[in-house]
């Protein structure tokens, strides 16, 4: 059993995370702080577990791990502390607004090693998986571009305070551009360089649509889309090379590798992997550092992007590696 301990409901998944561990036997959550004392007794309440306003009394209490949904502006402090405490870590994206906190909370994470989990959920898709066999397998021919796209209308839900940079470090590209950001990251690995043209178009004081363009190792010039301003647009994953191509559109795979245009039964994609907070539960259990895809480097890599990105726009220039 794994006494778990939650650090804040400031995200907006925090709530569903809450939901999933307390309907999974492995674990039992013991203890809950919160930035916002009012929220956090509220919290606690509703999970039946301790509420802590002191952080350090919090770390102290009976629990081996954390899940963090703290402002993403907070997570070097908070994340720093727990692993020096000795605590396992799981962490809502992002690891940290800048490169330099997240390489400091790896520092401290490897040197108290303890396990290490960070929510990158795509990456265990099944449709995902599937399109990365056709690269290393060759499938594609040689890969020339790629393109995800990921988006909302949050604009008009999302509470108010997750435009706050303060709290959120970035808009639309540091929350949902995530996912473009770290599926092209294990496509295709680390870019040679960066660019991004963002905009705000309701005043939020936050980037809202976003569009990233990087340069990957063979040629390969990889598109991240995100925006919080789009009503009913699907999820889309493509992948071009000389030999053919997929796409993948809400889940459903179609494919060109020869033989025309084809749909891929979802029966013969790849077994997709547990959900990320699962994988972090059994790498605990187990005594395992990190689940494969889900660690310090790919955590750091996805930062690393994402603050090129937010120069690239800032600066109106190409973010070399």
């Amino acid at each position: 059993m794994l006494n778990i301990g939650l650090i804040s409901k400031w995200h907006v998944h925090a709530g569903g995370y809450a939901k999933q561990l307390s309907q999974d036997e492995r674990v039992t959550i013991v203890s809950v702080w919160d930035e916002d004392p009012e929220r956090g007794k509220e919290w606690a309440e509703e999970l039946g577990a301790q509420f802590f306003a002191d952080y350090d009394e919090f770390l102290a209490s009976d629990i081996q791990a954390v899940v963090c949904d703290s402002p993403t502006t907070w997570h070097e402090k908070l994340l720093t502390k727990a692993a020096q405490a000795g605590k396992h870590v799981f962490t809502e994206k992002l690891l940290a607004p800048t490169t330099q906190e997240a390489e400091q909370i790896a520092q401290a994470v490897r040197e108290a090693g303890v396990t290490f989990t960070i929510s990158l959920p795509c990456k265990g898709d099944r449709s995902v998986q599937y399109v990365k066999q056709l690269i290393q397998d060759g499938k594609l021919g040689q890969v020339t571009g790629a393109r995800f796209r990921r988006s909302h209308n949050g604009v008009n839900w999302l509470p108010k305070y997750w435009f706050d940079l303060a709290q959120s470090g970035g808009g639309a590209l540091m929350d949902l551009g995530a996912h473009p950001v770290y599926i092209m990251g294990d496509l295709f690995g680390v870019p040679r360089r960066v660019t991004a043209l963002m905009t705000e178009l309701f005043g939020t004081g936050s980037d809202e649509n976003t569009i990233a363009v990087a340069e990957f190792e063979g040629g390969v010039l990889a598109t991240m889309e995100t925006a919080f301003v789009t009503q009913g647009v699907p999820d889309l994953l493509e992948v071009y090379g000389t030999g053919g191509a997929v796409y993948v559109r809400a889940g459903q795979v179609v494919q060109n590798i020869g033989d025309g245009w084809e749909e891929v039964d979802y029966e013969d994609l790849p077994e997709g992997k547990p959900n990320p907070l699962s994988q972090f539960i059994q790498a605990c259990l187990e005594g395992i550092s990190e689940p494969e895809g889900l660690g310090l480097e790919d955590g750091i890599l996805m930062t690393r992007i994402t603050e090129a990105a937010y120069k690239a726009d800032a600066s109106g220039q190409t973010v070399v590696w």
